[in-house]
């Protein structure tokens, strides 16, 4: 079984994956789609190509600087579009690795950008966490150690969802109406 569950930053996309693992007795296992974005901007020829089209600032000793890249993507979507392209097909390449490696487990793909995404078709479950924003910003705030104003960035460079495209909705902060529901199914 594939299960996606999405939402914006700070609803709780990571905690429920824990959850779902320690429910079925860790014969599931988490991608965190982010992290794999996180990780393809160390490949050199990542760096190379985000350099020409960004420009050196975005360079620190050889590594992308995130934060200077954010600055410039979560304020454009020309710009994310931008980034997008260039790490996408790095990215694809590790999650289809990470699918084909792991067939015989319960798979948790977890990424606000996942329903603009193949595999979002691939989900057999679809969650979406739509927590409310001030619960969000504060848990963002402290996990993420940024400010308010960054926070309301990176909220402005997120998608809109349509909960009808998801099997479950989670309209509050409590997760175990959901965990209950995957007892059963899992």
């Amino acid at each position: 079984m594939i299960i996606g569950i999405c939402g914006k930053s700070g609803c709780g996309k990571s905690t429920l994956a824990n959850q779902i693992i320690e429910l079925n007795n860790k014969k599931s296992i988490h991608l965190d789609i982010d992290k794999v974005g996180h990780d393809v901007l160390t490949i050199p020829e990542v760096i190379e190509e985000l350099a020409k089209c960004f420009g050196d600032s975005i360079i620190d000793k050889n590594n992308i600087d995130r934060k200077k890249l954010g600055e410039i993507v979560f304020d454009s979507r020309h710009e994310m579009k931008k980034l997008s392209d260039i790490t996408w097909k790095y990215m694809q390449i590790e999650i289809d690795k990470f699918l084909s490696n792991n067939k015989d487990k319960n798979i948790i793909l977890d990424w606000l950008l996942l329903p603009i995404t193949k595999y979002f078709d691939m989900c057999d479950l679809k969650i979406l966490l739509d927590i409310p924003y001030e619960v969000r910003k504060e848990r963002a705030m402290k996990r993420d150690h940024i400010s308010e104003s960054a926070f309301d960035l990176r909220e402005k460079a997120s998608i809109n969802f349509n909960p009808d495209k998801f099997n479950r909705v989670l309209k509050n902060n409590d997760l175990n109406e959901i965990i209950q529901d995957l007892g059963e199914l899992l």
